[in-house]
């Protein structure tokens, strides 16, 4: 049986992520309103997104966290049992930017929002991923694995190759770009100043 395509696995954490939102918003007593003026994001999309009716870009994702002061995780966790637990590549849930040019994969099991999480990234040839500004003191420390990349941060653009790495605090809009030939790899390990959620 051949893998899920990434629009099959995104459908898959769309139901997930809608059962997250619709607790976390309630918990902090916010209508679908309230949280599309605090995030930015539509109360329609809201809306389908509770419903499971609609996997959320990536950049959807960033700013409902942020408006909800939770990590990334705490949107795309699901409960799991306790002890070691093997992530198999064939089953990752990826995420993607609206145009699919650049996908996420969590590398760390969705039991429980954590202050540390590691992603894999691909960019595309050509591909830009911007993103919004974290919570204050939200680090990134990235390693490109394959490729070349630009990472334009506090009005600074970085190039690194493969095997470079760059430490930045992701408190401010950040961007990549894929400046090589090929798709660029990049391994991602972000922090939290402290635990939310």
């Amino acid at each position: 049986m051949p893998p899920p395509s990434p629009s099959d696995e995104a459908t898959d954490l769309a139901p997930v992520v809608g059962g997250n939102l619709r607790r976390l918003r309630t918990k902090r007593g916010l209508s679908l309103e309230r949280l599309s003026q605090l995030s930015g994001v539509s109360r329609a999309m809201l809306g389908q997104i509770e419903l499971g009716q609609s996997a959320p870009t990536i950049n959807v994702l960033w700013k409902i966290a942020r408006a909800l002061e939770v990590t990334f995780s705490a949107l795309i966790s699901s409960r799991t049992v306790s002890g070691a637990l093997v992530l198999r590549a064939d089953q990752a849930k990826l995420l993607s930017s609206k145009d699919r040019s650049f996908t996420s994969r969590a590398l760390f099991p969705f039991d429980e929002p954590r202050r540390v999480e590691f992603y894999e990234l691909r960019l595309a040839t050509g591909g830009v991923e911007t993103a919004d500004a974290h919570a204050p003191g939200t680090s990134e420390n990235l390693v490109v694995t394959a490729g070349v990349v630009e990472i334009d941060v506090a009005g600074e653009s970085h190039r690194l190759s493969a095997g470079d790495s760059i430490l930045f605090e992701a408190d401010a809009p950040h961007a990549y770009r894929n400046a090589g030939k090929g798709e660029a790899v990049m391994y991602l390990v972000m922090t939290y100043a402290e635990e939310v959620g």
